[in-house]
């Protein structure tokens, strides 16, 4: 964070996510009101991606791997889910991951800093 720079969340600012597998987006609200929409890779045929509701878990900078700058994750049961960064930004777009939700780094970088562990996640 650059010095003199602070980003204040007010209480009553409330975010949610709505993911679309088919459209390849994820779309922020604030306070129900759409906020901004990202492209995503989903999960491919083999490995989908969790449909349903859900919540933010955890979060994680740098989290290491293949999953670039940042880890967003999500209470999906039957395994370990989430949304994150990727070291193969050509993937977005596409149906090519294991089952988890690919932005492009800068793009979930700008996520992470707007959510909260427990922020809904709907993913259809």
């Amino acid at each position: 964070m650059k010095c003199g720079y602070i980003m204040f969340l007010s209480e009553s600012q409330t975010f949610s996510i709505a993911i679309n597998t088919k459209q390849h987006s994820l779309t922020l609200y604030k306070n129900g009101v759409l906020y901004k929409t990202y492209p995503v890779a989903v999960g491919k045929a083999s490995t989908p991606t969790p449909i349903g509701t859900f919540r933010i878990k955890n979060k994680a900078i740098n989290p290491g791997g293949p999953f670039g700058s940042r880890w967003l994750g999500i209470t999906a049961p039957g395994g370990s889910y989430g949304i994150h960064g990727t070291n193969n930004p050509s993937s977005i777009g596409n149906n090519r991951s294991n089952g988890c939700i690919r932005m492009h780094n800068q793009d979930v970088i700008e996520l992470s800093n707007l959510v909260t562990v427990g922020t809904i996640v709907k993913i259809i």
